[in-house]
This record gives structure tokens, C-alpha cells and sequence, in this order.
């Protein structure tokens, strides 16, 4: 929506700009209103340049983050999915070379879900987890994925691998064997 408002004005601006330049014709004289009094002309403008006024792309100032990676992955159990979207890290790229996946989910704590992958994550270039219900993560000490369903204390060895996209309600009730795959 912020893109087409954009569009828009920039529209306007531009249509509104050349209308006023069309009759300009590089005068030396300034623009004047006729005043009905007298008859007269006063000037209305200087003969000075207009600037520029720079319009910030939706990038600029969006509101949410942008998303640069299309790696999502399902994760399946019984008739239930849960659906994340990987982030750009190298442990959530180690994550996804490593799919698909069957392994056993294990309750942890009264807001996580964890199992472990079969090789270790490459944590280089990875972001921290923040907190928050719906992230994906890697505890490094112990080499598990953390699924969390609610929130959670910052940790300087968890990593985030993603969040979640769709199914986040779902988490707390995993149990027994998932399967996890990537969407294409």
C-alpha cells in the first residue's frame, strides 16, 4: 500500500512539475499575477530553481522486515503443519542442506519443543534469537532446534534460524515423530 501511495505522489509531483515548467521556456523573467485592483502585475516567484524532493522507497522507511530468503520448510505431524521461514543464517543454511528430515519432537521447559538434527549447525553469519513466541532456533552448547510456542529469554549461544510463518499455534501440541521438509 505504501508502494502505491508512493507511485502516486510521484505521479503527481512530476505531472504538476512539468505542467509548471511547460510555459517556462527558460524566461529570465519572473512568474507574475495580474491583480485585479489596479491592473498591475507583482511578482509570485523568484527565478530560482525548485528542488528536488526525494521520495523514500517502501524499503526505506517499511515498517516490517524484509525477507531476502525464499527457504521455507514444513514441519508435519500427524494431519498438523507448521510452516517457518528460514532466515539468511549460515546455521539456518546448514539446517536446510540437511532436509528432509524424520526425527522425534521432545518437550522442553513449559515453551519450547526441541529435537536434533543430525550434524551440527554452522553458526558463522547467524543472528541471535531475540525472544519471542514462533521462533525457530539452534541451542549451540547442546547442537538441538528449538521450536518455541512461547516466550523466551535471550541467550548469547541460541541462534535464530527463522520464524514462523503459518501453524504457529500448533507447536505446543507436537508430540512423537515430525517430518521436516522444504516447500517449493
Amino acid at each position: 500500500m505504501k508502494k502505491l501511495f508512493g507511485v502516486v505522489l510521484l505521479c503527481l509531483m512530476v505531472f504538476t512539475l512539468s505542467a509548471c515548467g511547460a510555459n517556462d521556456q527558460e524566461s529570465s523573467s519572473p512568474v507574475t499575477e495580474s491583480s485585479s485592483d489596479a491592473g498591475e502585475s507583482k511578482p509570485l516567484a523568484t527565478s530560482e530553481p525548485l528542488s528536488v524532493v526525494e521520495i523514500p522507497s517502501a524499503s526505506e522507511d517499511s515498517e516490517e522486515p524484509e525477507i531476502t530468503s525464499s527457504r521455507q520448510i514444513s514441519v508435519r505431524f500427524g494431519e498438523n503443519v507448521v510452516v517457518y521461514q528460514l532466515n539468511d543464517g549460515g546455521a539456518a543454511a546448514s539446517f536446510y542442506e540437511q532436509l528432509p528430515l524424520t526425527i522425534e519432537v521432545e518437550d522442553y521447559s513449559t515453551n519450547e519443543k526441541i529435537f536434533y538434527p543430525t550434524q551440527q549447525l554452522d553458526t558463522d553469519n547467524t543472528p541471535l534469537a531475540q525472544g519471542g513466541a514462533g521462533t525457530l532456533a539452534y541451542y549451540a552448547p547442546w547442537g538441538d532446534v528449538v521450536m518455541f510456542y512461547g516466550d523466551y529469554n535471550e541467550n548469547p549461544s541460541l541462534y535464530e534460524l527463522g520464524q514462523v510463518v503459518s501453524g504457529g499455534e500448533l507447536v505446543g501440541e507436537m508430540s512423537g515423530t515430525i517430518t521436516i521438509d522444504v516447500i517449493e
